[in-house]
């Protein structure tokens, strides 16, 4: 990993997907972490593992962060000056798939809540310390959603979008502060997450070519936020889809994405 490296990472989301394998490779660097998610068993699980295998500290922190009292004891985490977090990923997420119409608004609720207020207010938690420090970093895992809206999934690439466009603004603020933050802009990543959005049939009608194995692309976001990038997209196949989505009308590409769709019965 190029300089800097860092002392104590927070991750959240830890407990399945990237945000375990985030947690593996950080460990594997020799940082100290904070785990957090709502399963305890999985985090313990997760601890013990990485101690064992490279020697560092692994606390737990059980926190839903759709939850007032579950993100505020995050909050409180990152503003301890005692233990202080330098790298912040910010990985908790999910998503629904379906028309918009047909969704339950409590879920598309919780959606927005985990995917864009928790990660605007754990930023903010984490930032003043960072600031006075002279270092850190904010790692925001966001996807390849977030360049071009998707019909069937119209809240979470909504919600992506945002996570993109905050970070790279707060990308531009802290410029020469020492404070690095970065959007990690995955595609399709062999973890539980469609699973969890309810979309596993779909997944099975997308070319295996499209997909990426998780580890590569945590390794890119960590390289990308060690060298204090604005964005970074794994996969040349999705460098290359989403530079032409940056360059198309979104008229043209969200039609594109529709009729794609439907020809593959999703």
């Amino acid at each position: 990993m190029p300089d800097p490296t860092w002392n104590r990472a927070l991750v959240t989301g830890a407990s399945s997907g990237i945000g375990t394998v985030l947690a593996r490779q950080l460990a594997a660097d020799g940082t100290d972490l904070v785990v957090v998610a709502r399963s305890e068993d999985a985090l313990r699980e997760l601890a013990d593992e990485l101690t064992s295998a490279h020697d560092v500290a692994v606390d737990v922190l059980v926190a839903d962060l759709t939850d007032p009292g579950g993100l505020a004891a995050v909050e409180e985490r990152l503003r301890d000056v005692a233990a202080p977090v330098d790298l912040l990923v910010n990985n908790a997420g999910f998503g629904t798939t379906g028309p918009f119409a047909d969704q339950d608004p409590d879920t598309e609720d919780q959606e927005i809540q985990l995917n864009v207020a928790a990660v605007v207010r754990l930023t903010h938690a984490a930032l003043p310390g960072m600031k006075a420090r002279g270092r850190g970093g904010i790692l925001n895992v966001s996807s390849i959603a977030s360049f071009q809206p998707i019909p069937n999934m119209a809240v979470y690439s909504a919600t992506k979008a945002f996570v993109t466009s905050f970070t790279e603004a707060i990308h531009e603020e802290l410029s020469g502060s020492g404070v690095h933050v970065t959007a990690l802009c995955p595609g399709f990543t062999r973890t539980n997450f469609v699973d969890n959005a309810g979309a596993n049939d779909d997944a099975t009608k997308l070319p295996d070519v499209i997909w990426m194995e998780p580890e590569p692309v945590a390794a890119a976001g960590l390289r990308a936020v060690a060298a204090n990038r604005a964005t970074v997209v794994p996969g040349l196949q999705y460098k290359l889809s989403t530079g032409a989505s940056r360059v198309l009308p979104s008229a043209v590409t969200r039609r594109v994405i529709s009729v794609a769709s439907r020809l593959r019965g999703i």
